[in-house]
């Protein structure tokens, strides 16, 4: 294939992906000239039988009125960054649902699929040598029993409810409780699992790793409208919901400041650059505590400035983490008592 397959590719997918696209915008993604753009669009053309088209109407190029949906595709497939660790991260979720046998009949022909689609990316070559030059690194991964996640996942497609036994940690209580499930959450290698709690008549969620029993019910779920389980679960920060809302502001010094620009920490957040180089970002939360944790694990590259809760709640812990070491010899005092 003449030229560069992977522009090639990247044409097609900005125009099906966006439906028209300007010559302006063409040439910025893909980093060409302009007459390099000229002969790609004419082989897309030509030789492999794209029905592009410049359409005046719009100032850009799209696919012919006759296209409708995906009827053309380039020989092969080609992943971007974002398609291509959602497959290998499918494929790795998937397979360690199945630690004890239960699901393999079910998750084998996806499986197959999975590792056929990347074969597919590579232009046909075994999918195997991408798994070897690929790692996704998933740590503290909490694992859910498979016959506890098929009968989760069970009563959340029948709509139906469930019986839990569940630890609720904070309390180190073992209680039961009848739910209906909402929406299945996978979150920091975890699973998480949004109900409406029977015992308490309020949208709870459960983390799966904690669910010592689960039993389907004959019963049918209470029906909660998706837009409710948004609006009350997915107001905080991270995984915890709930509770009123407040914004924290926090300040990164120069060093970290490189990195904290560019991470999200909540799609809500708003970030800007101070004079002296560090950056601030503001964002919402609902329960401080794994804000704190994640303020924490910065170490002193970061610094909480409100509201006055967190930044006691941070002092506080600080100190507390201080005190487990005590008093830390000199290097010399440390050689002279050994």
């Amino acid at each position: 294939m003449a030229g560069n397959t992977a522009r090639l590719y990247r044409i097609e997918a900005l125009i099906r992906a966006r439906g028209h696209v300007s010559r302006a915008e063409l040439l910025a993604e893909l980093e060409v000239s302009p007459a390099t753009l000229k002969r790609d669009l004419e082989y897309l053309r030509s030789r492999l039988g794209a029905p592009i088209e410049y359409d005046a109407s719009v100032n850009g190029y799209r696919f012919g009125r006759a296209y409708v949906g995906p009827k053309h595709e380039l020989p092969g497939l080609w992943f971007d960054e974002t398609e291509l660790y959602s497959l290998l991260m499918a494929e790795q979720l998937l397979s360690g649902l199945d630690s004890g046998g239960l699901l393999s009949r079910h998750l084998q022909p996806l499986l197959e699929r999975i590792h056929h689609l990347l074969a597919s990316g590579q232009g046909g070559a075994a999918a195997d040598p991408l798994h070897e030059r690929v790692r996704i690194v998933t740590p503290l991964k909490r694992p859910v029993p498979s016959r506890f996640f098929e009968r989760v996942t069970s009563a959340l497609l029948q709509r139906r409810r469930l019986h839990l036994r569940y630890l609720t940690r904070a309390r180190r209580e073992t209680g039961e409780r009848d739910v209906s499930p909402q929406r299945l959450v996978h979150y920091r290698n975890t699973w998480y699992l949004d109900a409406w709690c029977h015992r308490a008549q309020a949208l709870r969620r459960f983390a799966l790793d904690a669910v010592e029993e689960a039993q389907v019910l004959e019963s049918p779920a209470r029906e909660v409208a998706l837009a409710r389980v948004q609006a009350e679960m997915d107001a905080g920060y991270g995984i915890y919901a709930g509770g009123r809302r407040r914004w924290a502001r926090l300040r990164f010094d120069l060093q970290a400041a490189q990195w904290a620009s560019r991470e999200e920490w909540h799609p809500e957040q708003v970030g800007r650059w101070c004079e002296d180089g560090s950056f601030e970002l503001s964002l919402p939360y609902v329960d401080a505590n794994e804000l704190v944790m994640d303020i924490l694990r910065q170490g002193d590259q970061v610094q909480a400035l409100e509201p006055a809760e967190l930044v006691e709640e941070v002092r506080r812990r600080l100190q507390r983490a201080a005190a487990l070491y005590g008093a830390t010899p000199h290097v010399g005092e440390a050689g002279a008592a050994q």
